[in-house]
């Protein structure tokens, strides 16, 4: 899992059957290791996460049980909004 911030959405109306009806965010992931490396994802979002917010976000096959959607092509999910980190 990881932390990020939401930085913008997408917007598709022509799209692979199965993510219809997903709100697709884009996530900058935080990475205290190597600062400044940035690193941008499309994450499907299912909490109601809006731009600024930072979020935590699930990758891999964990992403796609998470969407519910086990052959959607979903490799990172927002499941939850962070309210505090240090």
């Amino acid at each position: 899992m990881h932390i990020g911030k939401v930085v913008g959405n997408v917007v598709s109306t022509k799209k692979e059957e199965t993510l219809t009806g997903f709100k697709l965010m884009i996530v900058e992931l935080i990475n205290h290791k190597n600062e400044g490396i940035h690193k941008e994802l499309v994450a499907v979002d299912l909490v109601g996460a809006g731009r600024g917010e930072y979020v935590l976000v699930a990758t891999g096959s964990s992403a796609r049980v998470a969407s519910g959607q086990k052959d959607a092509p979903i490799d990172a999910t927002i499941v939850g909004i962070v309210d505090t980190f240090e």
